[in-house]
């Protein structure tokens, strides 16, 4: 994302706002075949990607219940970015948050070009990342949530945590200039860290599911696990080298370190099952790989072959036994590893980026660990306070948790009428 700002060619964070595209900005026809082939592959992420991940890890009655949360999140928070979203994170009213002036994309043209691409094409990307950071949330309080507060708190959510954490960030806000500026690449704090961190606090505000941790039923489909992850591994080549912003070398050496750091973690959690249970699963294969895959994203623009292979070492080691931790030793039921895969995983890499992105290893010497630790230390904060804040009046309000009757029946028949399988 950082590379939007060179691609526009211009000197300072306050004029690079795609809202205010400069009219010598040149349309670029590869870029912008990219760019829309990456959008694509993101909203794939999504919708199936991430919605089997999830379905095939939940029991057989909470099935249909998780594909409608992502599929109605997907909608939702993709018109949220349209009536405010993009406003508030690519704005330039000040460095916390963008301001309101392009509601509902009143300044969009559709001539308007941002850096080398049209800016309608920039807003759509962004919006992928928009749809997909809430819906990883779901992954922590499925099998016991209300569908209405579940959509209620993506809306809010969007506006008051992701938004402005992306202004922060991406969108020339304060982390884009202190201390040189917070590396992110493609979101290990915008996306991974937010969603993360939320999802443990919804995990405390909601409480476990009924059984938990002895008498829940394993996946009830590895094989959908699978294939929802090998969907999220193709589209992440679309999150990370789209990242770019360019079809040039810079996307190509993401894509390329991206798939090497999924690989590595994939057969580092593969092992580690092996040595410890004597039979390594395909579940753990996927969730490894899907540790890679989030780790490596804040350092893919800035680090080489050599960093990969560390990062996705780092990444399948620390998020295997962060699992183990969150859900073995404390007992917190983030159900589906949100926090321990993606907000672990992401905030993980944001710390070893500046040591990783040496030249020695192939990458481009970019990030300052200590501008990297208090960027991490911010949007954990911001994002454990504000969305504590939305709960609390959401539980005191609608109420968060369904019954234990319709827990005990399942959310597919309780709260939507239909069933997975007949």
């Amino acid at each position: 994302m950082r590379n939007f700002f060179k691609a526009a060619g211009i000197a300072t964070a306050a004029t690079l706002m795609p809202s205010f595209a400069q009219a010598q900005d040149t349309l670029n026809s590869g870029d912008t075949a990219w760019i829309l082939t990456a959008t694509a592959l993101v909203l794939f992420m999504s919708l199936p990607g991430l919605a089997l991940f999830y379905g095939g890890l939940v029991r057989a009655k909470n099935y249909l219940s998780v594909l409608m949360k992502v599929y109605a999140i997907a909608a939702l928070a993709s018109i949220v970015w349209v009536v405010a979203g993009y406003s508030i994170a690519f704005g330039d009213a000040s460095g916390w948050w963008g301001g309101l002036d392009n509601l509902f994309l009143k300044n969009l043209g559709r001539d308007t070009v941002s850096g080398t691409i049209p800016e309608s094409v920039f807003l759509a990307f962004q919006m992928t990342f928009a749809v997909i950071t809430p819906a990883l949330i779901v992954g922590a309080f499925v099998e016991r949530v209300k569908f209405l507060p579940v959509m209620i708190f993506t809306a809010l959510w969007v506006l008051v945590v992701y938004a402005p954490v992306t202004h922060w960030i991406w969108g020339g806000g304060w982390l884009a200039n202190y201390g040189g500026g917070v590396v992110d690449f493609a979101g290990g704090l915008v996306v991974h860290a937010t969603a993360g961190i939320s999802a443990l606090v919804y995990v405390f505000m909601l409480g476990a599911r009924k059984g938990f941790p002895n008498d829940l039923a394993v996946p009830h489909r590895p094989a959908i696990v699978m294939i929802g992850a090998s969907m999220l591994w193709v589209g992440w080549f679309g999150f990370n080298g789209g990242s770019q912003l360019a079809a040039d070398g810079g996307a190509g050496m993401a894509l390329l370190v991206t798939h090497i750091s999924a690989s590595v973690a994939t057969l580092v959690w593969v092992a580690i099952e092996a040595m410890t249970n004597k039979k390594p699963t395909l579940v753990g294969a996927a969730t490894g790989t899907i540790a890679g895959l989030a780790t490596v994203t804040p350092a893919a623009g800035v680090i080489g072959p050599g960093g990969a292979l560390l990062i996705g070492l780092a990444g399948g080691l620390i998020c295997y036994f962060a699992v183990h931790l969150i859900r073995v030793k404390l007992k917190i039921d983030d159900s589906l590893d949100v926090f321990a895969v993606h907000g672990v995983g992401g905030m993980l890499g944001i710390l070893l980026l500046p040591f990783l992105s040496a030249t020695a290893l192939g990458g481009t010497g970019d990030g300052v660990f200590m501008t990297q630790l208090v960027g991490t230390l911010a949007v954990v904060a911001w994002s454990a306070i504000a969305s504590f804040v939305i709960l609390l009046i959401l539980k005191l309000t609608l109420g968060l948790r369904v019954s234990e009757e319709q827990e005990f029946e399942g959310l597919d028949t309780s709260l939507h009428g239909e069933n997975a399988y007949n």
